[in-house]
């Protein structure tokens, strides 16, 4: 490995190891948008293409040319590709990486460190660390008509996790909102799901982060759906998790890493009781969150929700809730800190996500590890605040004004 390499990944400047070091990123990132749209994908992708010097492997691609309304063709191999992608090079997306792909019937079309390949084709080397240790940072993002929902906060945060693991992006934040914008048009994709990833790369046996001079650059673009749809009326029942939230001085939970077990197992919970999710507290016994979800109560007709500092991911859909849909449906939020008294307590409870979007929590049940030993119910259904939030929100993504600051 070159000294250059190490400079590079190890340390990255400004960012601490120590416990908090996080604080201050999400503190900026709190405030405010990202940049709009940028210029055309085509034009982007290819000069970046060009830029990197990639030969493409394994079939003749149609390749966009500099002159409008024109194509080139070029023949590859996939000892090149394997060549370049060990020189830490990165092709990005324009069509001319998945016009062969595309029409493969074994959807979706995934972006994988340069290529655009079907999804039996998407395969990561067995010595990435992000699959042998976790190691790596990950969003998960809606797509309403097309259009990316908060994009920019979404590769912000992505940006700010990746920094707070001492781990620099390979690609500028323009190029990885191309690369989605390729995985939806590639996957004809209309409404449904970005995951993104980032892993710390091919290295060595062993957890030294040095050893991975590339990070791995990972999008899929799909379909995803969590609950039942009638569950979004009539409610949810969840369990208590006996399992503690992470503490934020071993890993904060803010930073959306690749090593979910915490979650899982809490999700584990849920299943054995035949819920769809749970409440997690943190080791003071403070509410959090939900295995992938923020959760708000509703109490005397203004809205409650955990605050950062008590160990959850500061969700984009929280967010949303917090800054546009309360403000547009005149409802109050506050952070608070909250015992789980405080939330059996409540009017009404609803859970937000990308993936989940806003959902109602109707009973919350709690267990021994054997049996359930508590059934608070909550309310009958959706609640009128809820039912108000959510009906708003499906009025902005159903529009043709969705947000993608």
């Amino acid at each position: 490995m070159t000294e250059q390499i190490q400079s590079e990944l190890w340390p990255v400047a400004g960012v601490s190891g120590a416990p908090g070091a996080y604080d201050s990123k999400i503190a900026a990132g709190r405030e405010g948008g990202g940049a709009g749209r940028g210029k055309r994908i085509e034009r982007r992708v290819c000069a970046a293409a060009q830029r990197d010097g990639i030969e493409q492997g394994g079939t003749t691609m149609t390749q966009v040319s500099s002159k409008p309304g024109t194509t080139s063709t070029t023949n590859g191999n996939h000892a090149a590709a394997a060549q370049s992608q060990a020189q830490g090079k990165r092709a990005l997306p324009g069509p001319e990486l998945w016009h062969s792909a595309a029409h493969s019937t074994d959807k979706p079309i995934v972006y994988v460190n340069g290529r655009m390949v079907p999804k039996r084709e998407a395969m990561v080397n067995v010595y990435d660390h992000g699959l042998l240790y976790g190691d790596g940072v990950f969003e998960g993002i809606r797509v309403y008509k097309g259009k990316i929902f908060k994009c920019m906060r979404h590769i912000e945060r992505l940006w700010r996790c990746a920094e707070a693991i001492r781990m620099k992006v390979p690609i500028s934040k323009e190029e990885m909102v191309d690369i989605q914008r390729a995985c939806i048009e590639a996957n004809n994709l209309t409404d449904g799901y970005i995951r993104l990833l980032v892993t710390r790369g091919v290295g060595t046996l062993g957890l030294d982060p040095r050893r991975c001079p590339t990070p791995g650059v990972i999008c899929i673009a799909d379909q995803i759906s969590l609950f039942p749809p009638d569950m979004y009326e009539k409610g949810m029942r969840v369990v208590v998790a006996n399992r503690p939230k992470t503490p934020i001085a071993c890993l904060d939970p803010r930073i959306k890493s690749l090593n979910y077990l915490n979650n899982i197992l809490a999700k584990c919970e849920a299943i054995d009781y035949g819920c769809h999710e749970v409440v997690m507290l943190n080791t003071d016994g403070y509410v959090t969150e939900g295995s992938g979800d923020n959760i708000f109560v509703v109490k005397g007709g203004k809205l409650y929700t955990p605050p950062p500092e008590d160990g959850m991911l500061e969700g984009i859909t929280r967010e949303f809730v917090i800054k546009q849909l309360c403000k547009d449906c005149g409802v109050k939020c506050l952070e608070k800190r909250m015992r789980l008294e405080d939330v059996l307590d409540g009017d009404e409870v609803f859970l937000t996500g990308s993936a989940a979007e806003i959902i109602s929590v109707t009973q919350i049940d709690q267990h021994d590890g054997k049996k359930i030993t508590r059934e608070v119910r909550i309310s009958d259904g959706e609640g009128p605040i809820t039912k108000k939030l959510r009906a708003r929100f499906r009025e902005i993504v159903t529009s043709d004004h969705v947000p993608e600051d």
